[in-house]
Formats: structure tokens, sequence, C-alpha cells
């Protein structure tokens, strides 16, 4: 922070000359030369109070140390007022020792003189008014560590640290962000030229490779006159693919089979008309329009193509012939489809002694896109969705083009990260209006953010005690709840920055698991547990018998407890919850594996059934609230129909990446093991698709209402540490994911969908 108004400063002063504004350029630099804050800079600050007390001054001391206290001790929670008490304390020791030390024993004496109407009601100095008068002071027991050059290290490096953080967490006016701005902006022009000159480096390439085409189109006579090479299988799979059309137009079509192409719809075949012409025959769908002149010269290719093949046929009627006759009595490709097609093309390209493309280029008669390592955001999703789409006969790609609306659903239009958290993340939660986001670390510090239109820190919440759940309440959406480990529910308002109210659970239940409040805001649902797992990464080991827990409802308008709900057929921890739209019903995912589903008008629980073979981690509401969703210690994903108890519609086995325990390696055998503890998976806003942790960023799957269950569509990436909570936001035009990971950065992608 210190950097950063330095170089506002200068910004200030720059455009204050070009106003001309020099009586005020006067003012500010004389008001920055007595600045007691030093720009914020914490070493110039601790530089100022070591000056004080090597210098015996006293009275500066004090009132320096006053001024901070007005100026940024006192705008801090009351919980953090003991912690600037002992941080003046041993200031004052500091300076004790120091007269000391130095054998300055007048200014020893001023000291407690002065200070003695303040201190002696303090239990802390009450052995010190007699150092004075001991003559060796450092050989005492009780006054001998002060003098140590560790202490004084240790208390100057606390103050430093404190602060730090302190500067770091107070809310910064908008004109210090242009730093941070300009910073960005520096770093999206790297990033555009390196773009650029990979996209010089592919369009080179894509030039070199439509060359070697050209010239494997000069070879083609020597290939049809070796047509024996190909078996009887591959012949029968060509004369499947072509059209009925092809009586028409023999030569044109029998190449167009031959030809280097991308793998096509063989439900969908071109169908040209009587007077079209050999360019467009040839040409799918329209060029890139990066490069506009490859249609003439693919136009031209095809050109050249139609006399050579009409002599080709000529040489051998006979087998063109049984190829007419065999695509006249055989439209459909022969099973199975997928592997016969891939034979065919293996062999072509062997034929043709040509390396695969490695760039996205046009090719020459299906006109297809062929998803490249480089560009492609996700090269086996891709690869897996072109090999459906050209599967199946009504698939999004085929020869007819432009399938890629279909295969890809979502465009990842940006990636930003937020990084103010230094250890790894256990909540990550966006509010009801999609404005602002609450993350959990598990050293307890809770960030309040935004990130439209830029992203920006509203609130840091730092707590004592440790935090284990937490949840954005629905009315007012600016009000937060905060669940710990020692028994007690906070409501925080993150416009006023106070705690509102602290409400104790239960002594014997005191870590509070989770917290959904209810759509209507006017109540919230607490789960507390006498014992849980770690969510810090502790590898404590599992007890074989699920902990006792308690399922409570909460009246946020009295802050009192409604009712405590039954829990059988024994009382167990509950891991997640979640209410439907209106607030009717409530499902509950428990420590026993089994899910709970209640009734929220009666007050009682509908049905419950065993879910899972160890513990629910996570669970979530369908978008037509039909069925539950839920994630499990065993690794599985499986939809539910709450209209029939415990009946599975799909199920689907997810890797360990997705589900838990996460692990994060490092150096000289160091391993971090998280247990999950905020969502595992979140919806769009259609319930179409899915987001879930990875190893590397979020993964977004498709429901597929059979088997398999889940599809994978794209992948978001940008992590460098396992992915632990996920979030969707879908209240913005654009979603926005968000996706954290294990070592504290938050990255939030923005997704256009493609409404097919």
């Amino acid at each position: 922070m210190g950097s950063a108004v330095e170089r506002t400063d200068e910004h200030v002063r720059e455009y204050l000359i070009y106003r001309g504004f020099t009586n005020t350029l006067k003012y500010l630099d004389s008001e920055i030369k007595a600045d007691k804050e030093k720009g914020f800079r914490v070493d110039k600050i601790i530089d100022q109070l070591q000056q004080f007390v090597q210098s015996f001054d006293l009275f500066g001391l004090k009132e320096y140390w006053l001024y901070l206290d007005r100026r940024l001790f006192c705008r801090l929670e009351d919980v953090y007022r003991s912690t600037v008490n002992k941080l003046r304390t041993s200031l004052y020791r500091y300076y004790v020792i120091n007269t000391i030390q130095k054998g300055n024993l007048e200014k020893t004496q001023e000291f407690f003189q002065k200070q003695a109407l303040e201190l002696q009601s303090q239990i802390e100095w009450r052995d010190w008014f007699i150092l004075p008068f001991i003559p060796t002071p450092e050989q005492n027991p009780a006054f001998s560590p002060y003098f140590s050059r560790q202490w004084a290290d240790t208390f100057l490096v606390s103050l430093h640290n404190f602060l730090s953080v302190l500067f770091q967490c107070m809310p910064q006016p908008v004109l210090l962000s242009f730093d941070a701005e300009v910073q960005k902006m520096t770093g999206l022009t790297e990033e555009n030229e390196q773009l650029r000159q990979l996209l010089f480096a592919l369009q080179t390439e894509s030039r070199d490779q439509r060359e070697g085409d050209e010239m494997v189109h000069h070879k083609l006579p020597v290939y049809v006159q070796n047509m024996d090479r190909l078996g009887d299988t591959e012949l029968d799979l060509v004369s499947s693919q072509r059209p009925v059309s092809t009586a028409t137009t023999p030569s044109r079509n029998f190449f167009s089979t031959f030809l280097p192409q991308g793998r096509r719809t063989p439900g969908k075949p071109p169908q040209p008309t009587t007077g079209s012409s050999p360019s467009q025959v040839a040409v799918g769908r329209k060029d890139l329009p990066t490069n506009p002149p490859t249609k003439s010269k693919e136009a031209v290719q095809a050109k050249e193509v139609k006399p050579v093949s009409s002599q080709a046929l000529a040489s051998e009627p006979a087998s063109s012939q049984s190829q007419q006759s065999t695509n006249q009595s055989t439209n459909q490709p022969s099973h199975p489809r997928h592997k016969r097609i891939q034979d065919h093309e293996k062999e072509r390209k062997e034929l043709f002694s040509k390396p695969p493309p490695q760039t996205p280029e046009k090719r020459g008669e299906a006109g297809e896109v062929e998803p490249s390592a480089e560009t492609s955001s996700e090269p086996s999703d891709s690869s897996s969705n072109s090999r459906s789409g050209g599967g199946g006969g009504g698939g999004g790609g085929g020869a007819e083009g432009g399938g890629l609306s279909a295969e890809q659903p979502f465009i990842k239009l940006s990636q930003e990260e937020y990084g103010e958290h230094h250890s790894s993340i256990m909540h990550c939660r966006v509010d009801c209006s999609g404005r602002r986001v609450a993350s959990l670390d598990v050293d307890g510090v809770i960030k309040v953010w935004s990130f439209n239109p830029i992203m920006q820190t509203k609130a840091t919440i730092m707590s004592k005690s440790p935090l284990l759940s937490l949840e954005w309440a629905t009315k007012p959406d600016r009000l937060l709840l905060l669940g710990s480990g020692v028994g007690t529910v906070r409501l925080y308002d993150t416009d006023a920055k106070k705690n509102l109210y602290e409400m104790n659970i239960d002594e014997t239940h005191p870590r509070i698991l989770s917290l959904a409040c209810s759509p209507s805001g006017s109540s919230f649902v607490c789960s507390a547990a006498a014992l849980s797992r770690s969510g810090s990464g502790e590898s404590a080991p599992r007890l074989p018998i699920p902990v006792s827990g308690q399922l409570l409802l909460w009246d946020t308008k009295t802050v009192k407890q409604q009712l405590q709900f039954s829990l059988e057929p024994e009382p167990v921890a509950i891991n997640c919850t979640a209410f439907n739209h209106n607030g009717n019903l409530l499902v509950t995912g428990a420590a026993d594996g089994v899910i709970r589903l209640f009734d929220m008008q009666r007050y009682e629980s509908a049905m419950s059934w065993r879910a899972h073979d160890g513990e629910v981690y996570s669970v979530e509401f369908s978008y037509d609230e039909n069925t539950v969703f839920s994630i499990g210690e065993d690794g599985k994903f499986i939809q539910w129909n709450i209209h029939r108890c415990g009946v599975k519609q799909s199920e689907q086995v997810l890797t360990q990446d997705a589900t838990g325990p996460f692990i994060l390696s490092g150096y000289s055998g160091y391993k971090q093991v998280q247990v999950p503890r905020g969502r595992l998976f979140a919806f769009d806003s259609e319930g179409q698709h899915i987001l879930t942790c990875s190893s590397t960023g979020g993964l977004i799957y498709r429901l597929t209402n059979g088997e398999p269950a889940l599809e994978s569509v794209l992948s978001l990436g940008g992590h460098k540490a396992p992915v632990v909570t996920v979030d969707w936001c879908s209240a913005v035009d654009c979603g926005t994911c968000l996706t954290a990971s294990m070592d504290g950065k938050i990255k939030l992608s923005t997704l256009l969908a493609q409404k097919s």
C-alpha cells in the first residue's frame, strides 16, 4: 500500500503542475513532509518510534502513539483493543529498558514519575516500579528477558506485522486503485502481444499446411491408381458415406470422400444442386474471417481435382460402378461407426504420408474445424465432443458446418484472480444479488469483496476463534452469517462493518458445520456438532462412529432458537444443508451417509435414505426441484428422486480431485490434506450444467439425464493448487464462476452462454 500511495502522490503533483495550482502544490508538499503516517510506510513509522526511544523523547513518543490510536487503532473492532494495549505496554517497556541500557537513570525515574498515575492501576506494571532501584536489573529473573536482543526484535517484528495487516485491511479510496489498474492494463497489453504473435505463428503454419495439401492434390492420380491398397471394408465405408446424389456428379463426390477432411456426420452429407459450382460443393461453410484468401485458393484446388478424378475413374469403371451401386443400396454406415471412421482416417493419413495437422484450418471438402492443443481450452473434452458430434446422424457438427455452438455451450470471456487470502479457502459464496462475494480461509480471515465494475475488497473480518461456516442472508442480502468452532453464530453487517448479533448455540456441540438461510429471510438453519473432522488440513484419524450433532432452527428477527429437528435413527453431525426456492423443503447431508428431507411447514422429517458409503459432503436441489443431487465420501455424484424415497435417477463416479479429501503436496515430503467443507458443485441459471472442482480449476459438465450422467463441456483452468469449493452466480447477464483453491487464490471466470 505504501508504494501505491507514493505513486499516487506523484500523479497528484503532476496534475497540480499541469493545472497550474502552485499554491495547492506547496500546501501538499508541506503536508506530506509533516505526514505522521509516513505515507502508510510501516518501516518509516517503526523508524520514527525508534528515533523517539533512542533520543529519550518520552513526550514525543506518547504523542505519536496517541495520534496513531486516534487515526488508525480506534477504527478497529473491540476484540483488537487488547492487542493494541499490549503493543503500547511493550513500547513503553522498550523505552524504559533502553534508558537503563544507555545508563540514563534520570530518564528512567522521569518515566515512572510522569506515568505513575496512568500505570499504577495496571497489573502488568505493578512489579516494574522497583526497576530503578535494582542495582543490576538485567540479572534479575523477572526482568532479564526484556534485556535480551531477542525480545526487542520480537516486539518490533510484531508491531511491524500488526501495522502491515492494518493498512492492508483499511478501506482504500478509488484513486489508490489506479496503480492496480495500470498494472492490470500492462499485463493485458503483454498478454495481447503474446496472443498476437501466437496468431501470426498459427497463420504461418496454416499457410505452410495448405501448400503441403496442394502438393498432395497433385499426387492424387498416383493414389487413385493404387486404390487396391484399401480393403473392402474401407470401400464399403466410403460408399456408405456418399450421398445418393452422387449419380449426377460421381467424380466430384468420389474424391470428396478421400480428400483431407475432418470428421463428418454420416447422416448429414452435403447436398449440392445441379447448378452449383465445384467451389460451392467443396467448401462446406464460409471461410474464417482472418484468412480471406483461403476460399479462392481452395476453390482453385477443387477445380483442378475434377478433371483428374474423371480420368482416374475412366481407368477403373468397374470399381466406380460397384461403389455407386453400393451407395444406392446402403444409406447408413455399418456398425460400429466410430471405429471404422477412425480406421479409415488413419489409413488415409498413412497413404498421404503427412503428419496430422496441429492447427485449425479449412478442410478440402467438409470444411470442418479441427480443434488443436494450442487453441482449445480443454483438449480432451473438445475431442470427445467432436466424436459425439460426428458419430450421430443429427449431431451438431457435420458436413454442413457450424456445429461449435451446439458442442460448446459457453465461451470463457475472461478470468480474474482475487489473491487477498494467504491460506487455503474453505468457503466462497456470492450473495443473491450477485454484487458481493464472501470468502473464508482456514486462518479465520473473511474477505467481503466485489467484482463489478472492478475487483475491490469491501470489508475484512478477522476472528480469534476458528470459523467453520459462512452463508449470506437472503433479506437483506448485506448480512452475513458466520459459524464458529466455539458454539457461536455471528450476524455481520457488511455495509456498516460491524457485528449485529452473536448467538450462543450450544456448549456441548460447539462446531457450527453448516448454515442455510431460508429464502424468506425470517429464519436460518444451523448444524452444530460435538466433534468434527478438521477442515484446516490436519490429518486426524477418522472416527468409526459418526459424531453427535444437532440441527436447529433460529429466528433472525427475535434472535432466538425456534426448535430442534429430530434426527433419526440417532443425532448425527449434519455436513451440508440447502433450501428449495420457497423454503418449504430442506435437504441435509450427514456424516452417516444419510440424506434427510424435512417438511419446513410441519418442521418434521418427510423422508430419509442412505445415499453414500461414508459422509455426504454436498447436497443441492435440482432446477425443477423434483430431484436432489449429492456428492459423498465414496466419490459418487448421484441424482435422487424425492418422490420415490431412495431411488437413483443417475450416478456418476468422480475423481478425488472433485470430491476430496484434497491434497496439496510440496517440497521435502510436505503434504496438506483438507476435508471438503464448502460447496463442491453449483448449477447454472437453467440447471442444465454443473460446475465441479478439479486439481487445476473448475470443470463444467452437461447433465445428460442418461448414462453417463455428466458430459464434459469446458475446463476453466487457471489454478496451480486443487480447487476445494465453487459457486456459480447467474444474477448478472454473463454467468460468473467462482473457483477457490488451497493456495488461497480465487478465480473469477466470466462466461457467455451460447443459446442454441
